[in-house]
C-alpha cells in the first residue's frame, strides 16, 4: 500500500524538499501550508500527482479542527513530519512576552496539536513514525535567540516523553537536529523585535557580533536534511531518537558534554564579541 506522509510547513525549506523527495519515492504526500498564496507551489512539478496540499495554520484552533476532520477521512497515516516553525531573534530583556508566547504557539503547541490529531489513526493501525524537526539550538543555547532556543529545548523534552508513550503502540518518534542550512528561517524568516535595532541598546554591539556570526556561516543544502528524513520514512523502524545532521553539529554536541561550562562560555563570547569586547566593556563602565 502506498505510504501516506503528512508534512507541516511545506511551502519552503526542509518541508518543501522532503515533500518532493518522498513523492519521488512513490509516497503519497499531504503537504500543509499556512500561507494561502503558496498553495500552488508544487503544481508544476513532475511529482505533483503524488502531492496534495492542505491549508493549515498550526496556531489557529479552527484550522486545527479542519485538519482533524480531514485526517479522520484518511485510510492511514504512515509518517508525520512536524516541520512548521519560525525563529524569533532578540535578547531576553528586549523580547516582549507576547512574542515568547507566539514562538511557543508555533514551535511547541502547534506540534502538540498536530500530533494529537494524527496519533489515534497511527495507534489503530499499530504503526507510524513522527519526525519532530528540532535544531542544534534544541541542544545548545545561543545568545540572542533565547525564545527560539527555549522552544526547541521544549520540543526535545516533549519528543523524549512522546517516544516512551507511543513506542508500545508500534509508533516511533525521532528528532531531526539540523545545524546551519540554507532555509528562509535564517535568510529571510528570522523574526526580530524593533528593540533589536535600537542603537542606544546595551546589546547593540552584541547584536552586531551575533548577526555577523549567523550570516557568516556556510549554510548547507537543505536537500541533505530532506534526504535524511526521506530515508528514515522508508525504514521499518527507527532505533534512535536523535538524528543530528550538519557540519560541526556532532562535534559541538560532544564539546558541550565534555567541556566545563566556563571554557564553553569563553569560546562562544570570544567568537561573538571579538574586537567589540572592549567597546562593550567601555559601555558598561560608562553606564555604571
Amino acid at each position: 500500500m502506498q505510504p501516506t506522509v503528512i508534512i507541516t510547513g511545506a511551502s519552503s525549506g526542509f518541508g518543501y524538499h522532503t515533500a518532493i523527495k518522498c513523492a519521488e519515492k512513490g509516497m503519497y504526500v499531504i503537504a500543509t501550508i499556512r500561507n494561502p498564496n503558496k498553495m500552488k507551489v508544487f503544481e508544476q512539478l513532475n511529482v505533483a500527482e503524488n502531492i496534495t496540499v492542505w491549508n493549515l495554520d498550526v496556531t489557529n484552533d479552527q484550522s486545527i479542527q479542519q485538519f482533524r476532520e480531514r485526517v479522520d477521512t484518511l485510510e492511514r497515516i504512515d509518517v508525520l513530519v512536524n516541520n512548521a516553525g519560525f525563529a524569533l531573534g532578540g535578547f531576553t530583556e528586549q523580547v516582549p512576552i507576547e512574542d515568547y508566547r507566539r514562538q511557543f504557539e508555533t514551535n511547541v503547541f502547534g506540534v502538540v496539536q498536530v500530533t494529537q490529531a494524527v496519533l489515534p489513526k497511527m495507534r489503530k493501525q499499530a504503526q507510524g513514525k513522527i519526525f519532530n524537526v528540532s535544531s542544534i539550538s534544541g541542544l545548545i543555547g545561543f545568545p540572542g535567540l533565547s525564545a527560539y532556543v527555549s522552544s526547541k529545548h521544549a520540543l526535545e523534552g516533549l519528543s523524549e516523553s512522546l517516544r516512551f508513550e507511543v513506542k508500545p503502540f508500534g509508533i516511533d518518534v525521532a528528532l531531526i537536529e539540523p545545524g546551519s542550512y540554507e532555509t528562509n528561517i535564517w535568510t529571510s524568516g528570522l523574526d526580530l523585535p524593533q528593540a533589536v535595532y535600537d542603537p542606544s541598546s546595551p546589546y547593540h554591539n552584541y547584536v552586531k557580533g551575533l548577526w555577523d556570526a549567523l550570516n557568516g556561516e556556510n549554510h548547507e543544502d537543505p536537500n541533505k536534511v530532506a534526504d535524511l528524513m526521506t530515508s528514515l520514512a522508508a525504514k521499518p523502524t527507527l532505533k534512535k531518537l536523535r538524528y543530528p545532521i550538519g557540519p560541526g553539529v556532532r562535534m559541538n554536541i560532544i564539546l558541550k558534554r565534555m567541556l566545563p561550562w566556563s571554557i564553553l562560555e569563553n569560546l562562544v563570547l570570544k567568537r561573538l564579541l571579538g574586537s567589540q569586547k572592549k567597546e562593550l566593556k567601555r559601555w558598561q563602565k560608562i553606564k555604571s
